[in-house]
């Protein structure tokens, strides 16, 4: 009779959260494929690794539930171990081990070493760049660098993710050769703050240089840049944004309010009159630009007077890309020691009139596109469509290129040229052009 130990165990990931969360993921499933165990990511298995998220409440509401329900799926023996790591476990430990004992063992975002071990697994240097990719296979998130020196007053990162720390250029450009040969052809570079790249290791912002390290990489046709910060901006990277055709015209810069009081309170070390100073700037050195922001609503203190600072700045203002979320009251920072002072229903009342207001600037701004021609990755098919990207768009984030897949057929991962010939507001309906 096989005894119980005999059992090959199926490990599956489950990935809660933002695309770093994803890329810690992928970095996990790739250390159990090289001890030669069998990994999946959000399928079946009788092992499961949860790893979590613990940034607002929402997150951690969906963190909480998901851990509960494997739970529920190990008490009717459906699985045999749940192991939960990442920022949630990161920062309730001790609560969670209380709330929800039966979970086997629960892991901090720095303990990938120690989450091997309980998985039978050993942690292996060696193992630079190597990653098992969730993404689709033609693009794929570069963590540049880990945890955050900023002092924001709503922010729990750096409680989660500890001080900034980049990783070195050498490291990253092997891990863009892996990908790469892997098909990927889009790597979207990803930290907390790409802006602070460089200054722990190299003693300046060094993202510049970086960037022209990676260009010279085979196969990569397009280079992204997710969340720098608006303070502190390395000029020098627009200079390579223009010269260098592999890198996308298109940044993403969470501002976060406009209000000088209310940025002030969020210690974000910046004014309205000097942000508005640096995106002229961009427009200015790079005129093909897509910006994208984030806005937060209804943090402690916001008037009315305040809001209609905000709505005014984003009609001005004109951005191609634009999310807005409501403000959330985070145990152990800066801000939590403020009242929560904006009822509930007024945020969400505020986030919405954001984004009317962006909903109507985006589809002017795309019926200017109609008649042009875009090169276009295709992500996907889904339904009777293609569904494609130019390089002004993040995937599950921005716009999308729509093409009649009953006439055409594509090619997931390869790019085209296409024809826009109907456009709404967050969409493009498009045609190839040969």
């Amino acid at each position: 009779m096989r005894t119980k130990s005999l059992k090959k165990n199926k490990i599956n990931v489950v990935t809660l959260g933002c695309s770093k969360n994803v890329y810690d993921s992928e970095v996990l499933m790739g250390q159990l494929k090289a001890n030669g165990k069998e990994v999946v990511h959000e399928q079946e298995g009788n092992v499961v690794v949860i790893n979590t998220c613990g940034f607002i409440n929402n997150a951690k509401e969906e963190s909480v539930n998901t851990i509960l329900h494997y739970m529920q799926k190990k008490e009717d023996g459906e699985v045999d171990k749940v192991f939960v790591t990442g920022c949630l476990s990161e920062r309730y430990k001790p609560d969670l081990e209380k709330e929800i004992p039966n979970v086997d063992q629960y892991f901090g975002t720095t303990e990938l070493p120690g989450l091997l071990k309980a998985l039978g697994a050993d942690y292996k240097h060696e193992l630079i760049g190597e990653r098992l990719t969730t993404t689709p296979k033609n693009y794929a998130y570069l963590k540049i660098a880990e945890g955050c020196d900023r002092p924001c007053s709503f922010c729990a990162i750096p409680l989660m993710r500890g001080k900034h720390k980049s990783t070195p250029i050498e490291d990253l450009v092997v891990e863009a050769e892996k990908l790469a040969a892997n098909g990927v052809k889009e790597l979207i570079l990803i930290a907390q703050d790409l802006t602070y790249y460089g200054l722990d290791l190299y003693k300046k912002r060094n993202l510049a240089e970086l960037l022209e390290n990676l260009v010279k990489v085979e196969g990569i046709e397009w280079i992204r840049l997710h969340y720098a910060f608006p303070t502190g901006f390395p000029m020098d990277v627009l200079d390579v944004m223009n010269r260098e055709p592999k890198i996308c015209n298109y940044l993403d810069i969470p501002l976060q309010h406009i209000s000088d009081k209310i940025l002030k309170s969020m210690r974000r070390g910046t004014t309205q009159e000097k942000t508005t100073k640096l995106l002229k700037e961009f427009r200015a050195a790079v005129p093909e630009m897509t910006i994208r922001t984030t806005l937060i609503v209804g943090y402690p203190g916001e008037t009315e007077e305040d809001f209609e600072t905000l709505k005014q700045w984003v009609t001005d203002m004109r951005f191609e890309r634009l999310g807005c979320f409501t403000y959330s009251h985070e145990e152990n920072t800066h801000a939590y020691n403020l009242e929560d002072d904006v009822p509930e229903e007024v945020k969400q009342d505020r986030a919405n009139q954001i984004m009317e207001i962006q909903s109507q600037i985006s589809w002017e701004l795309n019926q200017e596109k109609i008649g042009q021609t875009f090169k276009v990755v295709i992500d996907r098919k889904e339904g009777n469509y293609f569904i494609g990207r130019t390089e002004f768009d993040s995937p599950d984030v921005d716009n999308e290129v729509l093409i009649d897949a009953t006439t055409t057929y594509l090619k997931t991962g390869d790019f085209y040229n296409v024809k826009v010939v109907e456009a709404e507001d967050f969409d493009l309906y498009a045609q190839v052009v040969e």
